[in-house]
């Protein structure tokens, strides 16, 4: 039988990220515990400044954490070089940012194309796979264009399928949303929750934006580095289901 422990990807235990500038000790995280179940969509909320993006970066092993430990999928990051970090990323996650990051000279399949390919991937089956990813999203037919000849909304889109290309266990997203009007905003949370419940894809987003929250199974509320409150999006009046 599954238990609720086994159907936990990222447990993040007593977690704490200290910076120390000079005399200037900065507490961004303090002693923050979070679990995620496999198959959550999970809104990470909270004024600025109040360590929203560091949780992000720290429980994905994009930095490192000052005390406390955090698993993925059972492995304690903790464990791992900074090499073996990276591959576990290139591997299992995905990452959804506010800046596309898209190369401009590349086309919307290269692009997708390319944690494939950095990843060893064969050229055939990195092409298989991208297509495959940007149908996902709705944009197969754009596969040739450049990011330049492409829409905000469709530009973020390339970003989801580039994050999805690998299979991950789990995608982040920070602020997804942030460069797009409300209408490709909304576009673009349709999509991230279709994902969710058609694949079971995990989902972790911070976001400022109440409207992306209320789409999220889960809202998580931070303030001076910790958790000050989880809401269960489930209840919520969404605004467009």
């Amino acid at each position: 039988m599954t238990t609720i422990e086994d159907s936990v990807i990222v447990d993040a235990s007593d977690v704490w990220k200290i910076y120390q500038t000079g005399q200037l000790k900065v507490e961004a995280l303090r002693g923050l515990n979070l679990k995620v179940k496999k198959g959550e969509m999970l809104a990470v909320m909270g004024p600025s400044g109040c360590g929203k993006t560091t949780l992000l970066n720290c429980v994905s092993g994009l930095d490192d954490v000052t005390k406390g430990k955090v698993t993925i999928e059972g492995t304690d990051l903790a464990t791992m070089s900074d090499d073996q970090k990276a591959q576990f990323r290139a591997r299992r996650m995905g990452f959804i940012f506010q800046a596309y990051n898209l190369l401009p000279v590349l086309t919307a399949q290269e692009n997708v194309e390319l944690p494939l390919l950095l990843s060893g991937v064969s050229e055939s089956e990195a092409k298989t796979g991208a297509r495959s990813a940007l149908k996902m999203v709705g944009l197969e037919d754009w596969r040739t264009h450049k990011p330049a000849e492409l829409s905000g909304g469709q530009q973020q889109r390339v970003t989801i399928a580039r994050a999805l290309v690998n299979k991950p266990a789990i995608v982040w997203g920070d602020e997804p949303t942030g460069n797009l009007d409300s209408e490709n905003s909304e576009e673009i949370v349709r999509l991230l929750r279709s994902l969710n419940r058609d694949y079971g894809l995990t989902l972790v987003v911070v976001t400022h934006d109440q409207h992306v929250a209320q789409e999220t199974d889960r809202i998580v509320l931070m303030r001076n580095g910790q958790i000050e409150k989880q809401i269960n999006a489930a209840g919520l009046n969404h605004s467009k289901a």
